[in-house]
């Protein structure tokens, strides 16, 4: 794939997974539109990517009406989109019961009504290109998780929704890929307390993750991947168990003292 050619839309690009993204592609030649709720992030980011074309719009993504305004912002100032990232995301800690309702809802807005918004939006445009669209679900995904119970729902859906998007495109030019990280080491695992922290024998750099997705996109055999290879095992193991035993498992592993929250 020519990187070149292309100008990348990545969310949740003032740090972490987003940021490496950004730092990765614009070396490999891409111009880059950054969002973030973060604006001295991105500018800070921006300075340092001074041999392309970098855009920063600063923007709260967690709301309903965000797509179609960054879809106007995009269109304002005659940047045309060849690649989407969508990276944006945070997750929470705790039993449902015990959990802000406005701040579930807020989750479920960034993590699926965002990122589905943005995808239709941008959709018709990256079809008639030679793009990619990659959408940030994680292992959370492959299995019902208590304690994080909205957070892996909302991934789940991230992984159903783009890997049938893969199947709707095919007929196209358009790379369509979920990416699955496990444990990375961001600003997502320093606020997430003992219940993440604490578990981090499989952690990734960003840089791996990135380098993980970028390869599956060269390749364009699947419609998902989950980087790190504990990660890739670990993800399957729900298989080989009931239900049942695997929900008790997964609960195992998450349990913790206190809520926290984690978000990228």
């Amino acid at each position: 794939m020519d990187h070149r050619s292309q100008t990348v839309l990545i969310t949740g690009a003032s740090s972490g997974i987003g940021a490496a993204f950004a730092r990765e592609v614009a070396r490999r030649g891409s111009d880059l539109v950054l969002v973030a709720r973060r604006a001295e992030r991105l500018e800070a980011l921006a300075a340092e990517l001074s041999d392309v074309t970098v855009h920063v719009i600063p923007l709260d993504l967690g709301r309903p009406e965000a797509p179609a305004e960054l879809l106007a912002e995009v269109d304002r100032r005659g940047i045309e989109v060849t690649a989407l990232v969508n990276n944006a995301g945070f997750g929470d800690h705790g039993q449902v019961h015990a959990q802000d309702p406005d701040r579930l809802q807020q989750m479920v807005q960034l993590n699926v009504g965002t990122l589905v918004g943005l995808s239709r939006a941008f959709l018709p445009r990256l079809r008639a290109g030679t793009g990619y669209l990659v959408n940030v679900a994680s292992v959370a995904a492959y299995q019902p998780i208590p304690n994080m119970a909205v957070y892996a729902a909302s991934k789940a859906f991230v992984l159903s929704f783009t890997e049938a998007l893969w199947y709707e495109t095919r007929g196209s030019d358009l790379r369509v890929l979920c990416l699955s990280p496990g444990l990375t080491s961001t600003e997502f695992l320093d606020v997430a307390g003992d219940a993440a922290a604490g578990r981090a024998t499989a952690m990734q750099t960003p840089e791996q993750v990135v380098a993980t997705a970028l390869h599956a996109l060269d390749g364009r055999s699947t419609p998902s991947v989950v980087s790190g290879r504990v990660n890739r095992v670990t993800s399957n193991l729900h298989r080989l168990f009931p239900r049942r035993l695997g929900v008790e498992l997964t609960a195992r592993v998450t349990a913790s003292g206190e809520p926290a929250t984690s978000s990228r």
